[in-house]
């Protein structure tokens, strides 16, 4: 196979193992019933089949995740899957600064489900462990090249005060393109749906691992 696709490959699979892929399980730990219980593909009907084969290229867990819930709206369903394949796999948006993206939001939902399978994909990426670290602790990360300062700074404004401020937007014209910041916009956006699909169907880690936030911290 040549390399680019091996390549590509490997990276759907990877992208896979992130929010995707990591919560092949349709509850937490508790003795509640799922919200959603888990689907095969053998379950689909005509109108879930053709997204449910969509996912099964990419996803190497199946149907679980975000998916579980969202393949019962298959509109909807695969428009988000368009959508998501394009903030994961052809963003405009460097990959070690789409994660940490991912992650401002994932903390600042405290979405077990996001911070658990990003944060690795983060630092895989090349995001600094100090600056997980700090983020997950809630502090704004104290050694940021300036790129990922801005990044910090567009998102947390961004979603936090519902604007962007004249200041911060002129740094990210300085160090991105008018496609990335609107690329980076949108996956900030996007993954605040996820955190609400993903705390609507009650999804937590899999099984026997430990949940990043813990009951009280703030």
């Amino acid at each position: 196979m040549h390399s680019t696709s091996v390549w590509l490959s490997s990276l759907a699979v990877a992208a896979a193992g992130g929010w995707f892929a990591a919560t092949m399980f349709a509850a937490p730990a508790t003795s509640k019933e799922p919200r959603f219980p888990q689907l095969t593909m053998d379950q689909l009907d005509e109108k879930q089949k053709p997204l449910g084969e969509q996912i099964m290229k990419v996803s190497s867990v199946g149907l679980g995740g975000p998916y579980n819930p969202m393949i019962r709206s298959p509109v909807l369903g695969q428009r988000l899957y368009d959508l998501f394949y394009y903030l994961r796999w052809q963003t405009s948006v460097p990959i070690r600064l789409n994660e940490f993206a991912i992650l401002i939001i994932g903390r600042q939902w405290r979405s077990q489900v996001e911070w658990f399978a990003h944060a690795p994909l983060a630092a895989k990426a090349g995001l600094s462990t100090e600056i997980i670290a700090e983020l997950k602790a809630g502090k704004r990360p104290s050694k940021m090249a300036e790129d990922e300062a801005v990044v910090y700074d567009f998102v947390t404004e961004l979603t936090t005060t519902q604007k962007v401020s004249d200041e911060t937007f002129v740094r990210a014209k300085k160090v991105f393109s008018d496609q990335q910041i609107v690329d980076l916009t949108a996956v900030a956006g996007n993954y605040v749906m996820v955190a609400m699909l993903l705390a609507m169907a009650e999804e937590t880690v899999p099984p026997g691992k430990e949940e990043p936030f813990k009951a009280g911290e703030k």
